[in-house]
């Protein structure tokens, strides 16, 4: 069946008919096509490009492991969400999860990876800094993808501190990129942060004490950040929780505080910020409220649907609505760009061509 839709193309805001043929989309007009939206705003596919699908399952107790990551996957796919980016996981077991299962488009990067005892018992895999980069090659080869580091983390005293030496983040960095991956880090501490930056990584996560100095060498080096804003809610209470003194829990607040303006400020130096939840810490399926912190950081509408929507696909590899692009597309009755509210009603959702039920 072909698809017909008219509407307001985001983020160009131009008005055309889109058709959907054998999966991709066209702008040349078919005389057969079925008209499922007249009138509204199309988007390509929203995407949460931080979200850990085996946590914080909205499956029952007593799930799989398996229906434990599609539940979570399915509470993304209910908002519009046909992409995410899993930036680290206990398991391997969301590898491969797409529309050929009916679920988003997922770019996982296998399990995450840690020094002993520095990070939640038993979600990742531990390795010295010495084994690092071994261990960071073995999961590019698994995912393909990415890999996920977790730079820092709280000691036992309570204190967030560095997981790895520079010079190991730098060998795991360039065996991931050797083999055609990309690699992630965790990071909330300055030092930490700067190593990651000058060990190429392709992005931030988090970056909660990311300083004014760090922006520009992200800028030149195309270092994605990916700021999770709506965890600045959850990380200080959290922090608590793993024994940091109230000096230690003021100095990471401190970083959250100034994060907002600090997001607005590498937007403006031409950084790629990107909308992530950190899903799995908070529930799945809320890239609205990441939106709406983004906008609250002094985003423009259209810079903060973008870090969720083409300018997200973009950095995956994946197409916006064009000619000859797989069809990933949502649409709403309203102007998002007005209302942000708006994105919790999506009145059509197109998966690789297929029109999913309301």
């Amino acid at each position: 069946m072909v698809l017909h839709l008219r509407g307001e193309v985001l983020p160009d805001g131009k008005e055309r008919d889109v058709y959907v043929v054998e999966g991709r989309i066209t702008f040349e007009a078919d005389a057969s096509a079925q008209t499922i939206l007249s009138g509204g705003y199309l988007l390509p596919g929203l995407v949460d490009c931080h979200a850990h699908l085996a946590l914080a399952s909205p499956a029952p107790s007593g799930a799989s492991a398996e229906e434990q990551i599609r539940a979570s996957a399915e509470a993304q796919l209910a908002v519009g969400v046909l992409a995410l980016r899993e930036p680290g996981s206990l398991n391997r077991l969301s590898n491969g999860l797409g529309p050929q299962v009916g679920l988003p488009r997922t770019f996982s990067a296998g399990r995450f990876l840690t020094a002993p005892g520095m990070y939640f018992p038993g979600l990742a895999e531990e390795a010295t800094g010495a084994r690092l980069p071994d261990a960071a090659a073995a999961e590019a080869r698994a995912s393909g993808q990415w890999v996920k580091i977790i730079g820092d983390f709280w000691d036992a005293s309570g204190d967030v501190t560095a997981n790895f030496e520079p010079h190991a983040l730098a060998e795991a960095a360039a065996r991931v990129h050797a083999l055609g991956a990309r690699i992630a880090i965790h990071a909330l501490q300055t030092d930490v942060i700067e190593a990651a930056i000058a060990a190429g990584f392709d992005s931030i996560e988090h970056g909660v004490l990311l300083q004014a100095e760090h922006i520009q060498e992200m800028a030149r080096r195309n270092i994605a950040w990916v700021p999770t804003l709506i965890i600045r809610h959850e990380v200080p209470e959290l922090a608590g929780h793993l024994g940091s003194s109230a000096a230690e829990v003021e100095r990471i607040q401190s970083g959250f505080d100034r994060q907002p303006a600090m997001v607005r400020r590498a937007v403006d130096a031409g950084v790629l910020v990107l909308a992530g939840t950190d899903a799995g810490l908070v529930p799945h399926g809320v890239i609205l409220s990441e939106i709406k912190e983004l906008l609250g950081a002094g985003l423009t509408p259209t810079q903060a649907l973008g870090a969720a929507s083409w300018d997200a696909r973009s950095f995956l590899g994946l197409p916006g609505i064009e000619e000859g692009a797989v069809a990933d597309l949502v649409a709403y009755a309203s102007d998002p760009r007005l209302d942000p509210e708006v994105l919790q009603h999506p009145v059509v959702r197109i998966l690789d061509g297929v029109n999913l039920a309301r």
